[in-house]
């Protein structure tokens, strides 16, 4: 029986073969396509050909793609761990013709690897087509000697395939295979209807069409081939496997779950099980490429994958962090295909471990939200949690729905399921409605000018500031022209670094270049006219700015010092994960699990500075992207490169892969200046800095700012520090000093007040409504009603011009003999007041926006007292 790997490695070298090109797995974090989430399907990193925005580099590729999927049309989180083919993570193996093969050669290639490299019995496999495909018909017939009868036609839903909702499609051609154990009883009428014994295995995508904007089909004028196969569905069929959970692909991963947990693994009860296992993988990939948990985005699906993770643990008895031990588990699967997910393995097991403690906070606030669903509940009367309280517990503490189910189950409680599936539809829609793919240029952009035929966007800019250019085309747009040229100076944004300004001018026209983009191969530069008229005129000079180009340069290369600077002092865990280079400062993201200290700083800045004083020549050479790696340079975090890649070298101190520009040495930096470090998310720091003229002018600002303090303290530079702590405890000294006037005189008010307060039974009822005191200046009152008052209840309140606050206290002996608690009290008085409050049983605290409903709180507050007391 073939293990995974070899299944893989059959594919992929099959399709090397028949002349593909084998190409890297792009990262599962976009790069450069802010429409997607995640990377969810091998023909992402294709789609600018697909859009004509990029000429292929090859005709014909093949790869194994890691992608994600957290929901839409083929996946549903909630569904996985309940069947066994559902994944957050997965491996997608395709291959792609680029206007080379087409419907006939791909379905001939797609039969001869199922049948002849891996030996899937063929009575046991069907084809499925569009129902007005008559030439994938005809090729299955003439190519493959499959049984027409089990070639079978299907409409839009199931055959018919499309990026969006215009842009490039095509009908669609599946392989299904038939896993039950009755192989002479098999029926069409089962294929694409659920049936979990006929499974689809791979889907060949014919794109010749693109659709407008009314919806009609044009034909394109080139037709691609794009496939996709899971690999984990392949594995299993070919292991003779039911479940995908029981292939080499996840079986290592359970049994360390149950190693750990001391649970074993059963078909039946295994869901937590699987939902780990898979989650995990998920995991691991995503933070390897630079994904980080958080509240929105991505980074919100990651933290609530993570989650779920993390409460399937507990039904396994797992009340302390582990799955970050599981990462080395996936290491060893599938290390040797993706190594970044060993290079980064501590990492990911610093960034899931870090999350699973915190979690453990949040897990612990939301059974404190049921608990208090529950107590609501049953002191209505009622038996059935709301769905919008389901949702919540689902959404925002991670508690699956089967979990609030069992705990309400427990509790004597049903659960409002259509109102929780409504909400969740909700949701999905919007997500749904985020994810749509929208074609990165504007629509006006299809209205280009066209001036000159001919290839376009040559970069020249690594080694030129101004050219002699043809203009190739242009359009305008609200007053901004956008232009493409066959040469260009202009850097685009990329990799962090922001784009090059200048001008494109000739005798008849000029612009100010304000931004360069570069949509898929082409540079597009946009601006203001500054005079004339654009006309047929095809020669231009296009000239950046140099000054500002230098600065950018400057601060580029200084981000590799800092880096380099940052695992020298910190640790080789740090790893960038993120940048901003303008010409006025950098910024610089990176994985760390602490504040950067004062001490720390400063050493990471004198080396920075030490290596720009070394004068360091910057090298940069072009080599294979195996043999960069091979030399030690460092990849970033998401990024996607192409087979040759450019390093940067300084001298032995820092090698990284990077296509932006640079100073010709680490001296034209001029010096470097860190002026802020902070957090981004957890685990993620971010580092300010200046570089060259900047520092001067910093440190300049810095100088009037002392000059400032020194003659306003009436001191010199080196006692101002002395001075201002005098003059801070002096500070401090008159503030303890006017906080004892003022306890004394709210302890001689008190007693004052205290004197005409009524008492019922032996319980002194104090109330008083203030003017403009601060919720801490009540509590001060409260702590001072407690000491003087052996029995009592006091009900304290401030007004301002529209809001209010109040305090309710109890003292011990109340709470004691008579079961008085001020923080449910408080909770009524609150809602009274148009607000809401709690607290502890001797003191809570409530808000309110009702100042007219006053008078109705104190008699509530009265009411609520006597009733207590029984009188």
């Amino acid at each position: 029986m073939k293990t995974a790997a070899e299944i893989r490695a059959d594919f992929i070298d099959y399709f090397r073969s028949l002349d593909h090109e084998i190409v890297k797995s792009a990262p599962v974090i976009p790069a450069d396509d802010p429409t997607l989430l995640f990377t969810n399907a091998g023909m992402n990193q294709f789609k600018p050909i697909f859009l004509d925005q990029q000429e292929p580099t090859y005709r014909r590729v093949a790869n194994s793609q890691k992608c994600i999927r957290v929901s839409g049309k083929h996946n549903d989180l909630e569904e996985v761990g309940k069947d066994t083919y559902h994944h957050t993570f997965f491996e997608m193996l395709g291959n792609w013709s680029f206007g080379d093969y087409y419907k006939r050669a791909a379905i001939r290639y797609a039969w001869t690897l199922f049948t002849e490299i891996w030996n899937f019995p063929k009575t046991r496999l069907w084809a499925t087509i569009y129902q007005d495909d008559a030439e994938a018909f005809e090729c299955w017939r003439q190519e493959t000697d499959i049984a027409p009868d089990r070639i079978l036609r299907f409409g839009e839903k199931d055959n018919f395939w499309e990026m969006g909702e215009t842009g490039p499609c095509g009908p669609c051609s599946e392989i299904h295979y038939y896993t039950g154990n009755e192989p002479d009883n098999q029926s069409a009428e089962f294929i694409n209807a659920g049936n979990p014994e006929y499974i689809e295995l791979w889907n060949l995508v014919f794109i010749q069409y693109n659709r407008d904007e009314q919806g009609q089909l044009h034909p394109l004028s080139k037709k691609h081939v794009d496939t996709g196969a899971g690999l984990e569905r392949i594995v299993a069929a070919l292991q003779h496997k039911k479940s995908n959970y029981d292939t080499d692909l996840f079986i290592p991963i359970i049994r360390k779950i149950e190693e750990l947990t001391k649970v074993t693994y059963q078909t039946e009860s295994g869901m937590p099980h699987r939902v780990i296992s898979d989650h995990v993988r998920m995991l691991t990939f995503a933070v390897a490429d630079g994904g980080m948990p958080a509240n929105d985005g991505r980074g919100y699906v990651i933290r609530r994958i993570l989650r779920r993770a993390a409460r399937f643990g507990r039904m396994l008895n797992m009340h302390q962090p582990f799955i970050y031990l599981l990462v080395d588990t996936v290491g060893e699967i599938l290390g040797d295909v993706y190594p970044e997910i060993i290079e980064r393995k501590e990492h990911v097991r610093k960034v899931i471990r870090y999350e699973e403690q915190s979690f453990g906070e949040t897990l612990d606030k939301g059974l404190e939200v049921y608990q208090r669903v529950k107590v609501e509940l049953i002191s209505q009367n009622k038996t059935e949690i709301p769905g919008t309280e389901v949702f919540k517990l689902y959404d925002t503490f991670g508690f699956p729905l089967d979990l609030t189910q069992l705990m309400a189950q427990e509790d004597g409680l049903t659960v409002d399921i259509t109102g929780f599936n409504q909400k969740m539809k909700k949701q999905k829609e919007r997500a749904r409605a985020a994810r749509n793919f929208k074609i990165d240029v504007d629509e006006s952009a299809r209205n280009w000018i066209i001036v000159s035929e001919g290839e376009d966007s040559e970069f020249v800019g690594y080694v030129q500031t101004a050219t002699e250019s043809v203009l190739r085309r242009y359009y305008v747009q609200d007053d901004t022209y956008y232009l493409v040229l066959d040469i260009t100076p202009f850097y685009a944004e990329s990799g962090g670094e922001i784009g090059d300004t200048g001008t494109i001018s000739n005798s008849e026209f000029s612009i100010n270049v304000s931004d360069t983009q570069k949509i898929g191969d082409t540079i597009v530069h946009s601006g203001r006219l500054l005079r004339g008229k654009i006309s047929r005129q095809e020669k231009v000079r296009a000239e950046i700015d140099i000054r500002r180009s230098n600065a950018i340069r400057a601060n580029h290369t200084a981000t590799h010092l800092l880096h380099a600077a940052l695992r020298e002092v910190l640790g080789e865990h740090v790893h960038q994960s993120g940048s901003l280079v303008e010409a006025e400062r950098l910024r610089f993201d990176f994985t760390h699990y602490a504040k950067v200290s004062p001490e720390e700083l400063e050493q990471i800045e004198d080396i920075v500075n030490r290596k720009i004083r070394e004068n360091i020549a910057v090298d940069i050479q072009y080599k294979p992207f195996d043999e960069a790696k091979e030399s030690g340079a460092m990849a970033l975090f998401g990024e996607k490169y192409d087979d040759i890649v450019r390093v940067i070298d300084l001298g032995d101190f820092s090698r990284e892969l990077c296509g932006g520009k640079h100073v010709e040495r680490t001296g034209d930096i001029g010096g470097f200046k860190i002026i802020s470090e902070s957090a981004v998310a957890a685990g993620i720091r971010r580092i300010e800095a200046v570089t060259g003229e900047k520092v001067f002018e910093l440190l300049r600002r810095y100088d009037h700012f002392l000059n400032e303090l020194t003659r306003a303290l009436n001191t010199t530079a080196e006692q101002l520090p002395v001075k201002i702590r005098e003059m801070s405890d002096r500070l401090k000294q008159l503030e303890k000093e006017l906080q004892s006037q003022s306890v004394r005189d709210m302890q001689s008010e008190l007693d004052r007040l205290l004197q005409q307060s009524i008492v019922i039974k032996d319980v002194t009822l104090f109330q008083h409504q203030y003017s403009e005191l601060s919720m801490d200046e009540l509590k001060q009152i409260g702590d001072l009603f407690r000491e003087k008052v052996k029995t009592g209840v006091a009900l304290l309140i401030s007004t301002t011009d529209d809001k209010l606050l109040l305090v309710v206290c109890a003292t011990d002996e109340a709470i004691k003999k008579y079961s008085f608690n001020a923080g449910q009290i408080v909770k009524q008085l609150g809602i009274i007041l148009g607000g809401g409050g709690g607290g502890r049983p001797y003191m809570a605290t409530a808000g309110g926006k009702n100042l007219d409903k006053i008078p109705e709180a104190i008699g509530a507050f009265e009411y609520m007292i006597k009733e207590r007391l029984d009188v």
